[in-house]
C-alpha cells in the first residue's frame, strides 16, 4: 500500500511538473513579444510567435512531457534514489538543459527554423524555478506540518527482535512517509531499539486504549508467532489497524505477490517482473530493436578490433565460452579474443594482471571492446542488453554451494551489462555482492532502469574497466 501511495504521488508530482512546465513555455512566448522583444536581432520582426502557430503550442506541449519523463527516468519521483533535495534540484537544471536542445530538435523537424533565441532562454529559466520552486514550497510544507503534529501516523510496535529493528531502520531511512513509533512492546526491553520501551505483550490492550494509536505494526519472532492470534485479536477488538512484518522477510522478493487456491494463500517468494508475459515481451522488443541499432552502429569498431586480434596473436578472432543462461540453459557466449590460446579457457578466473593477455587484449578489455560480439548473442535470445553477468558452468557449479540465493539470477537472461557492473562490481571483484546487486536488479525491474543502467554504461565512464594496460 505504501509504495502503491508513492506512485500515485508521483504520478500527481509528475503531472504538476507538466503543467508547469508548459506554462513557463507560454510565460517565455508572452514575455518576449511584449516586452523584451528589441532585445534580439530583428527587433519585432518576424521571430515566431506561440500564439499564432499551433506546432509551436505542439512543441512546448510535447518538450514539457519529454522533460517529465527525463525527472522519471532520473529517479527525481523516487524518494529512495534521490534524498537530497539539492541532488534532485541539480539533476531538473541538467536535465532541462538537454531539454532545451530535444525542444530545438523538434522546432527542426517541424522546419520553425526562426524561433526566437530569447524564447529559449526565459523557458529554460522559467521552466527551472517554477518545478525547483514547487519542491522548496513542498518541503517548507512538510516540515510545517510535522512540526505542528499533523501528517503524522502514531504506530505501536508490538516485538522487539531482528524484525522490529529492521522495520525501525526502514522508518529513519524513509522519513517522508511520516510514521512515528510511540513505542514496542516486547517480553523485555532492547536498548538498541532507539523508541520508548511499553512493557511486555500483555500490556497491548491497555495501549491499545489509547486514541493516539493509527496502526499497530506486529513484528514478532518465529518463536513468538503463537501470540499473533492474541494480537490480532486485540487490535480488532479495538478498532486497530494491523501491518505484519514477517519474520522471514529476508527470503521475501521486494514485491511479493499473492495468489489465492481457494482458502489457501500462496505468496510467491521467486515471482519476477519477467513473470508477466507483457513484461518479458517488451524487454526482448528493445533487447531486439537495442541490438540491431548497435551491431550497426559499433560495426566500424568491431571491424577494426576483428583485424586488431588476427595481427596480436595467432589463434581465432572470435573466443567462443560456454556460459548458463535462462533457466539455467547453457549457450555459447561472443568475445573477440583478448588473450592467448590456453587451457584454462573452460575454467580461468581472469584476473587485473592476468600473464594469458595479450598486449592488444588488454588493450580491447579496457574498453570492453571485446564484449561488443555479445550482441549478436542478445539478438539471437541467449543474452539482454541489460542483466545479471553470465558465468561459466565451472564457476556456476562452485559458487552455487556457497552463495546463498546465487541462481536467482538465473531467472532471467543474463546481460551485456547490469546494475552490478554499473556500481564497479565487473571482473575480479566480490561475487556475493554482486549477487546482491544482480537480486536487486531482478525484483525491481522496470524499463526506466534497463534505461538508466545502459545510459549510466555508456555515458558514465562504466566501460572503462579498472585493468591496467600491459
Amino acid at each position: 500500500m505504501l509504495e502503491k501511495n508513492q506512485r500515485y504521488k508521483s504520478i500527481v508530482s509528475a503531472l504538476l511538473d507538466a503543467a508547469l512546465l508548459f506554462a513557463a513555455f507560454l510565460l517565455a512566448n508572452y514575455l518576449r513579444f511584449n516586452y523584451v522583444r528589441f532585445f534580439e536581432p530583428g527587433g519585432a520582426g518576424p521571430a515566431l510567435d506561440v500564439a499564432r502557430d499551433p506546432r509551436n503550442m505542439a512543441a512546448g506541449a510535447v518538450t514539457s512531457l519529454l522533460l517529465v519523463l527525463g525527472y522519471w527516468v532520473a529517479g527525481i519521483y523516487s524518494n529512495s534514489r534521490l534524498r537530497g533535495l539539492s541532488e534532485r534540484c541539480t539533476r531538473i537544471a541538467v536535465i532541462n538543459g538537454g531539454g532545451i536542445l530535444v525542444f530545438v530538435f523538434i522546432l527542426y523537424l517541424m522546419h520553425l527554423d526562426d524561433y526566437s533565441r530569447v524564447v529559449l532562454g526565459l523557458f529554460y529559466g522559467l521552466g527551472t524555478a517554477a518545478v525547483v520552486t514547487k519542491r522548496l514550497i513542498r518541503r517548507w510544507y512538510d516540515r510545517a506540518r510535522r512540526r505542528r503534529g499533523l501528517g503524522l501516523r502514531h504506530i505501536l510496535l508490538v516485538g522487539g527482535g531482528k524484525s522490529a529493528a529492521l522495520y525501525l531502520r526502514a522508518l529513519e531511512h524513509n522519513p517522508y512517509y511520516g510514521f512515528v513509533v510511540d513505542g514496542y512492546l516486547a517480553p523485555m526491553e532492547e536498548p538498541g531499539l532507539g523508541v520508548p520501551y511499553l512493557g511486555d505483550y500483555a500490556r497491548l490492550d491497555t495501549c491499545l486504549e489509547s486514541p493516539a494509536i493509527d496502526e499497530v505494526v506486529v513484528a514478532l519472532e518465529a518463536e513468538e508467532i503463537s501470540l499473533l492470534p492474541r494480537t490480532f485479536a486485540a487490535c480488532d477488538k479495538h478498532g486497530t489497524r494491523i501491518t505484519m512484518v514477517p519474520f522471514y522477510s529476508d527470503y521475501l522478493p521486494a514485491r511479493p505477490t499473492i495468489d489465492v487456491l481457494d482458502e489457501c494463500k500462496l505468496i510467491n517468494v521467486r515471482q519476477t517482473p519477467f513473470d508477466n508475459l507483457l513484461n518479458a515481451a517488451l524487454k526482448r522488443t528493445l533487447d531486439i530493436v537495442g541490438s540491431l541499432i548497435l551491431i550497426v552502429l559499433t560495426s566500424p569498431v568491431m571491424l577494426a578490433t576483428a583485424i586488431g586480434v588476427k595481427l596480436s596473436s595467432p589463434g581465432p578472432v572470435i573466443f567462443k565460452q560456454e556460459r548458463i543462461g535462462l533457466n539455467k540453459r547453457p549457450f555459447m557466449m561472443y568475445k573477440f579474443r583478448s588473450m592467448r590460446v590456453n587451457a584454462k579457457e573452460e575454467t580461468g578466473w581472469s584476473t587485473e594482471r592476468d600473464p594469458r593477455k595479450t598486449r592488444f587484449g588488454s588493450l580491447i578489455r579496457k574498453f570492453s571492446l571485446d564484449e561488443l560480439p555479445q550482441f549478436f548473442n542478445v539478438l539471437k535470445g541467449d543474452m539482454s542488453l541489460v542483466g545479471p553477468r553470465p558465468e561459466v558452468p565451472y564457476h556456476v557449479e562452485h559458487f552455487k554451494e556457497e552463495i546463498p540465493r546465487y541462481l536467482v539470477r538465473q531467472q532471467v537472461r543474463p546481460g551485456c551489462t547490469g546494475w552490478a557492473q554499473i556500481h564497479g562490481l565487473r571482473g575480479d571483484t566480490d561475487i556475493a555482492e554482486r549477487i546482491r546487486y544482480d537480486i536487486w536488479y531482478i525484483e525491481n525491474w522496470t524499463v526506466a532502469l534497463d534505461i538508466k543502467i545502459i545510459f549510466r554504461t555508456v555515458f558514465g565512464g562504466k566501460m572503462i574497466n579498472n585493468e591496467k594496460l600491459q
